[in-house]
């Protein structure tokens, strides 16, 4: 049975892995025996950093710095990491942004940007990742997608364009590569604690108050609940699962919610 979640030795690529849940799920995978392959572009240092975190603890990581919208750099890099530390076996599409912006307010280019890095940016990446995966005739890619994906929200109408965009491109990736062997599915997460919410997971706050009373556990996630999901999905235990969004979020998409009359 352990031969089923088994991904020793496989090479991972994470975009947008030097924070966050990024991070979460590279050191999920890591910890599983598989080699990291950290991705940022903002800087060289925090990729360095986020090597050097994950080879504190054992992990086997590399970084590599790239922009995920540029297609000729995500070629050239995807090239440059298979030759140097091996077939990608996993690919996971985490990088995003959001901007909270009234969509009656917001700028084209704003929005543009939005979809740009959310949703184009899983498209060329498992373009060139997927190629030599069917080569091979093996490979998981995970892309990132959200509640959003599911339900709009105030403020985040290109995320949620997006995201419910990446849900739909996971099953059509589904629909032409599955043939190959190639497994793409999707992890939803729901809300987190990480260091961006810090801030605002605090008793009275009204959002942290919301997200306690709507999600059925009650509680905010760790970001550790992530790496089940991503290894589930990176394995063996996969193999038959495509086209899927798994919803990691502690039952908020399960439930209509409650009356504030009602414990």
């Amino acid at each position: 049975m352990t031969n089923l979640f088994d991904i020793k030795g496989k090479v991972a690529l994470i975009t947008g892995s030097t924070h966050g849940l990024g991070m979460a799920m590279a050191k999920g995978l890591g910890q599983a025996g598989a080699t990291i392959v950290v991705n940022g572009n903002s800087s060289q240092q925090k990729i360095d950093d986020a090597v050097k975190e994950l080879q504190s603890e054992g992990i086997q990581a590399v970084g590599y710095k790239f922009n995920v919208t540029d297609e000729s750099e995500v070629k050239e890099a995807v090239q440059k990491i298979e030759n140097e530390v091996g077939p990608i076996a996993i690919l996971i599409n985490n990088a995003g942004i959001i901007k909270r912006i009234p969509l009656i307010e917001m700028e084209v280019a704003d929005f543009k940007e939005v979809i740009d890095i959310d949703l184009v940016s899983p498209f060329i990446v498992s373009k060139h990742v997927a190629k030599g995966m069917i080569e091979r005739r093996q490979g998981k890619i995970i892309n990132i997608c959200s509640m959003m994906s599911e339900l709009g929200r105030n403020t985040v109408g290109a995320y949620a364009a997006a995201k419910g965009g990446l849900k739909m491109l996971t099953k059509n990736m589904a629909t032409e590569w599955a043939k190959y062997n190639v497994q793409i599915n999707g992890i939803g997460p729901g809300y987190f604690a990480t260091e961006q919410t810090k801030p605002i997971r605090v008793d009275g706050h009204p959002f942290n108050d919301f997200i306690i009373s709507r999600t059925p556990a009650a509680k905010w996630g760790d970001p550790g609940d992530l790496a089940g999901a991503a290894i589930f999905l990176s394995s063996k235990a996969s193999d038959f699962v495509n086209g899927h969004i798994l919803y990691v979020d502690g039952g908020i998409l399960a439930t209509i919610g409650k009356p504030s009359n009602e414990e």
